[in-house]
C-alpha cells in the first residue's frame, strides 16, 4: 500500500507563488506517475499535471501551462508542483495521485479513474 501526503497549500495574493509536495509512503514505491488533480467547490476534479517516475516526462493541463511546473524526486519519493502567476481561479483542494499503469496518452494522464493512491488533498485560496 501506497500512502500520499501532501504539503505547502495556503493563502496567496494573485500573482503570487506557492509549491506543493506530495511524498509517498509505505511500500517501495514503483508506481508509473504522479500526478496533481484540484477541485473546487461545486466543480469536478480535474487534472492539473502529471509526471512519469521513470524518465521524468511531464504533461500539463492547458490553462496552468508556463505558469505551473512539475518535478520528483526519486530518492525522497517526493513530488512538487510549482506554482507562479496565481489566479483568483487557481483556488482549489489540490490533491496528489498515484498510478501504477503506465498513459501514452494526455487524455489517459487526465483519467482520474485510473490512480490507485491519493493524497488527503491541501487547500489553495488565491486572493484578489
Amino acid at each position: 500500500q501506497v500512502q500520499l501526503v501532501e504539503s505547502g497549500g495556503g493563502l496567496v495574493q494573485a500573482g503570487g507563488s506557492l509549491k506543493l509536495s506530495c511524498a509517498a509512503s509505505g511500500r517501495a514505491f514503483t508506481e508509473a506517475a504522479m500526478g496533481w488533480f484540484r477541485q473546487a467547490p461545486g466543480k469536478e476534479r480535474e487534472f492539473v499535471a502529471v509526471v512519469t517516475w521513470i524518465g521524468g516526462n511531464t504533461h500539463f493541463s492547458d490553462f496552468v501551462k508556463a505558469r505551473f511546473s512539475i518535478s520528483r524526486d526519486s530518492a525522497k519519493n517526493t513530488m512538487y508542483l510549482q506554482m507562479n502567476s496565481l489566479k483568483p481561479e487557481d483556488t482549489a483542494v489540490y490533491y496528489c495521485a498515484a498510478r501504477s499503469r503506465m498513459a501514452y496518452s494526455f487524455k489517459d494522464f487526465a483519467s482520474y479513474k485510473d490512480y490507485e493512491y491519493w493524497g488527503q488533498g491541501t487547500q489553495v485560496t488565491v486572493s484578489s
